[in-house]
């Protein structure tokens, strides 16, 4: 399920993998909110189902206010699990792995892949 109690959690699972990365270049970056940022039928069982990802918002950086783009990749598990409504906590992978997210500090945009 898509919800602001997925966003919270996706937060912190976001914070901790801030911390756990090796990429120098986000050293102190912590997140401080993911939210919706696009009209409602973008987050639609059909408009995922079709496109595999949706958009949302974040604020990333030093300061946890500077402004990204989210764009959240599905996995079969995620979908599979979306398209029954059920919680979608379980398809994030672990914060200590490395290859789950992507970020462009220049283009402000960060790149999730769930399970």
């Amino acid at each position: 399920m898509l919800d602001q109690d997925f966003c919270d959690f996706l937060e912190y699972e976001i914070c901790k993998a801030l911390r756990n990365s090796d990429n120098t270049e986000i050293n102190g970056f912590w997140c401080d909110g993911v939210t919706f940022s696009q009209p409602d039928h973008y987050y639609s069982q059909k408009f995922v189902s079709d496109n595999k990802e949706i958009k949302l918002k974040t604020f990333l950086g030093k300061d946890g206010q500077t402004e990204f783009e989210l764009i959240l990749k599905f996995g079969n598990k995620a979908l599979s699990r979306f398209s029954r409504n059920l919680d979608l906590k379980a398809c994030v992978p672990s914060p200590k792995k490395q290859n789950w997210f992507d970020i462009d500090i220049k283009r402000n945009k960060i790149t999730i892949q769930l399970d």
